[in-house]
């Protein structure tokens, strides 16, 4: 690759801390320049960290900064549409953590800016990026004939927070900032929802294509909430996913794809533990166990993010893949309160 491009990252809380900022200290292709948090303490922190010397308060500030070629949003999902509506004003390409959006008309907004600005706008729906699902998606495509069913889930264990103490770095953090965030997570079923949904329906539309339509259903046990839905894809396979927060006992992530003439099954690891997927695909009466050793899904994206700017080509994923997880989102929603089927 030519020049690495330079980036900054808008917003230092804990994911830009625990996974992007990591990944970006050591990928190809990139060079950070700049750190912007509306906590002067935070960003200071953050930029000594990482030897910087830009640590910025304010959002416009990176995007009067020349020497910021493209930007990182990792703030709170309700700033999404926002920041990055600003950045690619300002002419900087964008990486955005996921969910898209808050709402479809958000969403649907910055499909058509990015049309307009001809700007790269990536998701953060850094599965794709997991040498496991696209050594799943390749084999969809060539082995496993015509997908039938399919069976996908997303379980927050209870375990979680355990192992996060022990894998993450220190944080820095105000403990005000903790609070207000805490404030705005307090509709615990729609943040859950949009936060997991947008990962594990990412990944059924990866793997599968387009859905055509759902139906769900919901329960809620105190803080414990579980979302089961059955989805039927553009080319007709049938299959559910499941979202369940909190479960006993260690997170897992998955999807099992059966076809005709195949099958293959991805155990996605807690991206922190920096392991790609383990997958068995079978077909002609053998199972494969592909071994796979890249597994820093967060360095990979942005790594794949900066390609992309240099060489050209498509992100992945783009701004209607955001936009498809934001609908499903909703869709979900919809068919919860409704107990109706959702075309899409």
């Amino acid at each position: 690759m030519s020049d690495p491009v330079r980036l900054a990252l808008v917003g230092c809380g804990r994911i830009a801390q625990v996974a992007h900022l990591p990944a970006v200290e050591k990928a190809e292709g990139v060079e950070l320049v700049a750190v912007s948090d509306p906590s002067g303490e935070v960003a200071r922190s953050v930029a000594r960290r990482y030897g910087l010397t830009a640590a910025y308060t304010n959002q416009g500030s990176v995007w009067a900064d020349a020497s910021v070629e493209a930007v990182i949003i990792t703030a709170p999902d309700r700033f999404h549409h926002g920041l990055t509506t600003e950045a690619l004003l300002a002419g900087k390409h964008v990486l955005v953590e996921k969910p898209l959006a808050s709402t479809v008309p958000e969403a649907e907004d910055l499909v058509d800016l990015v049309d307009r600005t001809g700007l790269t706008l990536q998701v953060g729906a850094m599965k794709r990026h997991d040498e496991g699902v696209q050594y799943a998606r390749r084999f969809i495509a060539e082995n496993l004939g015509e997908a039938r069913s399919f069976n996908a889930w997303y379980r927050i264990g209870d375990l979680r927070s355990g192992i996060e103490a022990t894998l993450f770095p220190p944080v820095f953090a105000e403990t005000g900032a903790r609070q207000q965030e805490a404030a705005f997570k307090a509709d615990r079923q729609r943040y859950l929802l949009a936060t997991h949904g947008a990962h594990i329906f990412d990944t059924v539309r990866f793997l599968l294509g387009d859905v055509a339509s759902l139906v769900a259903r919901h329960r809620q046990d105190d803080r414990d909430h579980v979302w089961q839905a059955l989805l039927t894809t553009t080319a007709g396979a049938v299959g559910t996913v499941t979202i369940t927060v909190d479960v006993p006992g260690v997170p897992t992530e998955g999807i099992e794809v059966f076809g005709t003439t195949g099958a293959v099954r991805v155990d996605l690891h807690f991206p922190f533990y920096r392991r790609a997927s383990t997958v068995h695909a079978y077909t002609n009466t053998a199972v494969v166990v592909p071994t796979l050793t890249d597994g820093d899904v967060y360095e990979r994206q942005v790594e794949a993010f900066a390609r992309t700017i240099r060489e050209g080509g498509h992100p992945v994923p783009d701004v209607r893949d955001g936009l498809a997880a934001v609908r499903l989102i909703e869709a979900t929603a919809t068919a919860v309160e409704t107990g109706s089927e959702v075309k899409l």
